[in-house]
């Protein structure tokens, strides 16, 4: 079997409920416990609020857009199990019915990947972590797989290893690890898998992308470097009719690139400087079909 990945940058708002789920996935940027050791220097305990009550009112926008809650929201980048408490029963999300999915993982810098998943639609059966295994056979000191089983789907969160100080083989291993998880998922009878993620490299490389103009036109990439939008973010699926992907260019998530023209994400820091937004990454959206 091999992953597929999910076609990009087709808006569909009209779609039966019965019959699909709509799931998000985002990086949400060192969103670290104010009462952490790892946390940013500057980092307090209403900044810490501020993004929390960012994050949550950021899943309402994508209900208007969309004409429903996320089903799932795959996280990257969340310290522990303290910020999804605070995330879920302190901000506008404290009235519905989300349920957390977290696990510890072996990353140095203590950022691990996490689920929120409706208990009304996407009742929850199964999770686990799914460590990396490193060359010698050993575990990796990176985020683990996160995997979370409902009826009849498997949803794997990703935060594959970083793009710097020349990591490629630890990225390989990373996605080897997800296309093994994905067989044996399929081989055990799983008939619907979405892995969705932040794989810190260019996997739909093939699609054209550019800035988007004032027509309508959907974002192309979740992150900018050097002026340039990169698609890191994304998913693939295996045993759905069809499943379409979009980035969710909310406008305020963004903010003008005075470098380099157009728009950037709004991050919640730059270097030690505080400027208020999310995260350097935009959300992707999938709406699945069955």
């Amino acid at each position: 079997m091999i992953l597929i990945a999910l076609v990009f940058g087709i808006s569909l708002r009209a779609y039966s409920q019965q019959d699909s789920l709509l799931v998000m996935f985002w990086n949400v940027e060192n969103f670290f416990d104010y009462r952490s050791e790892n946390k940013p220097q500057y980092w307090t305990k209403r900044r810490f609020q501020t993004k929390c009550d960012a994050v949550a009112k950021t899943l309402l926008r994508v209900a208007d857009r969309y004409g429903r809650l996320p089903d799932a929201v795959g996280f990257a980048e969340v310290e522990n199990a303290f910020v999804l408490r605070q995330l879920v029963n302190e901000t506008a999300l404290r009235k519905l019915d989300y349920r957390i999915v977290h696990y510890d993982s072996p990353d140095h810098r203590g950022i691990d990947c996490a689920l929120l998943c409706r208990r009304s639609t996407l009742p929850l059966r199964g999770s686990a972590p799914k460590h990396v295994p490193d060359s010698a056979g050993g575990v990796m000191a990176t985020r683990d797989i996160l995997l979370a089983e409902f009826d009849s789907l498997a949803i794997l969160v990703n935060h594959h290893p970083s793009q710097l100080g020349g990591k490629e083989e630890r990225r390989t291993l990373a996605l080897a690890r997800l296309q093994a998880l994905t067989d044996s998922l399929h081989a055990a009878g799983q008939r619907r898998t979405l892995a969705v993620g932040d794989f810190n490299q260019d996997l739909w490389s093939e699609i054209r992308r550019s800035e988007p103009a004032n027509d309508g036109k959907r974002m192309a990439g979740t992150l900018k470097y050097n002026g340039k939008w990169e698609k890191i973010d994304g998913g693939f699926a295996e045993g759905f009719l069809r499943v379409r992907e979009e980035v969710f260019d909310d406008p305020v998530l963004l903010e003008a690139d005075k470098a380099f023209g157009g728009s950037k994400p709004r991050r919640t820091f730059v270097g030690p400087r505080y400027v208020g937004g999310v995260s350097d990454h935009l959300p992707v959206v999938f709406i699945v079909y069955y």
